[in-house]
C-alpha cells in the first residue's frame, strides 16, 4: 500500500529508472538502467535509499511534479534550477518539500542528465528484478504530464525555522569539469596497426544520432588494417566500435548484448558517466589508461560513495535522536 501520490506537472524528457537490468545479459536483454550511474547512486544515498532504489533520470528538458504528502529529495548530475513554490533550492543536497508544494527543476547545464530521488522511492513494477525502461521489449517508458508514481514513505520536513533552510549539507562530489573519457585496449587493437593511436589524438564531435544505446561521433577514425569478417559476439557497455562509414561508435548501457564491429578500446566504468552528460554537439577527447588505473579509480570511486554513505547515516541518525527527544516522534 503506498503511502502517497506524486504527480508529474511537466513531464519534459523523464523517466524512472535504477542502476540497470543486471540479471538482462544472460537472457540476452541490454542492462539499461541509469546512464550517470554515480550521480544515481549519490542521488539516493543523499536521501538514505539502498543505490539501486529506483529514481527520476531527467534528460534535458524541464521536470516539475506535485507530491501529496511530505517528502525528502535530493537532485544530482547536470547542475539544474531546483525550486521548491517558486523558492530556489540547493542540488546535490537533501531537501525537505511539504504535501502540495510544487518542485520544478529547471534549465539543465553543464551535462545532459540529472537524477532526483525521493527517501523511500516509488512502487514500480519490474522486469528481470529492475525498473530500468526497454524500449525493444516494450518495458516502462517515459513519464507524460498528469501522470503518477505511488510514494513509499512519508518524512516530515526538517528546517531551521530561523532562516527556512534544512538542518545540514553535506560535501558532495561534482561533475568532473570538460569531458575526457579513459579507455583501456580493446581486444582488436592489433587490427588497426599503426592507426589507433588517432583515437587520442582530436577531440570528437558527438552527433544528434546519439542515444542510450550509443554515442556516434565524427572526428579521425582509426582504419582496421584485416580485411577478415568479425563474427557477432558478446560486448561490453563502452565498447568503442569502428563500423563502417565515418562515424565512431561507442556503445552504452542499452546497447544490444553481441555485436559483430571490432572493438579498439574499451571505456572505464567511471568515464561511461561521463558520457553519459555529454549533449550532442559537444566535444569529447579520448585517454587510454591501463587496466590498473581503470581499477584504482573504480576503487577511488567506491571509497567515495562508501564515505558519503557513512556521512548520511549519521546525519539521519543524528536527527532521529533529536526528534525523538523532543518531540517524541520520529521525523524519519
Amino acid at each position: 500500500m503506498s503511502a502517497g501520490i506524486l504527480t508529474i506537472v511537466e513531464a519534459g524528457s523523464t523517466q524512472v529508472t535504477d542502476l540497470g537490468r543486471r540479471r538482462g545479459p544472460r537472457y540476452g536483454v541490454p542492462v539499461n538502467g541509469a546512464l550517470d550511474q554515480r550521480s544515481a547512486r549519490i542521488a539516493n544515498i543523499l536521501v538514505g535509499n539502498p543505490e539501486n532504489a529506483a529514481l527520476l533520470e531527467i534528460t534535458a528538458l524541464d521536470l516539475e511534479f506535485v507530491p501529496d504528502i511530505d517528502i525528502l529529495i535530493a537532485v544530482t548530475g547536470a547542475d539544474g534550477h531546483l525550486t521548491i513554490d517558486g523558492v530556489g533550492r540547493p542540488c546535490g543536497q537533501p531537501v525537505s518539500v511539504r504535501a502540495g508544494e510544487s518542485v520544478a527543476l529547471r534549465q539543465l547545464q553543464g551535462g545532459l542528465r540529472a537524477y532526483l530521488a525521493v527517501r523511500g522511492s516509488f512502487e514500480v513494477p519490474l522486469l528481470l528484478g529492475s525498473c530500468a525502461p526497454d524500449s525493444v521489449l516494450g518495458f516502462g517508458g517515459r513519464l507524460s504530464a498528469g501522470s503518477s508514481l505511488a510514494l513509499r514513505h512519508e518524512t516530515s520536513p526538517f528546517f531551521n525555522d530561523h532562516f527556512s533552510a534544512e538542518l545540514y549539507s553535506l560535501d558532495v562530489p561534482r561533475i568532473p569539469a570538460g569531458f575526457v573519457v579513459d579507455v583501456t585496449d580493446g581486444p582488436d587493437i592489433d587490427d588497426f596497426a599503426g592507426t589507433a593511436d588517432r583515437l587520442f589524438e582530436q577531440p570528437y564531435l558527438v552527433t544528434p544520432t546519439s542515444n542510450h544505446i550509443g554515442l556516434r561521433m565524427t572526428g579521425p577514425l582509426p582504419e582496421r588494417v584485416s580485411r577478415g569478417e568479425v563474427l557477432s559476439r558478446g560486448v561490453p557497455v563502452g565498447a568503442v566500435e569502428v563500423p563502417p562509414g565515418d562515424e565512431l561508435l561507442v556503445l552504452h548501457r542499452g546497447r544490444g548484448v553481441t555485436a559483430g564491429y571490432p572493438v579498439l578500446a574499451v571505456v572505464t566504468s567511471s568515464s561511461l558517466d561521463v558520457l553519459a552528460q555529454v549533449r550532442p554537439g559537444q566535444r569529447l577527447r579520448f585517454r587510454r589508461v591501463s587496466s590498473a588505473e581503470a581499477a584504482a579509480r573504480t576503487r577511488a570511486d567506491l571509497v567515495a560513495l562508501d564515505a558519503l554513505r557513512l556521512r548520511v547515516g549519521a546525519v539521519f541518525a543524528a536527527l532521529d535522536a533529536l526528534s525523538l527527544s523532543t518531540t517524541g516522534r520520529t521525523l524519519l
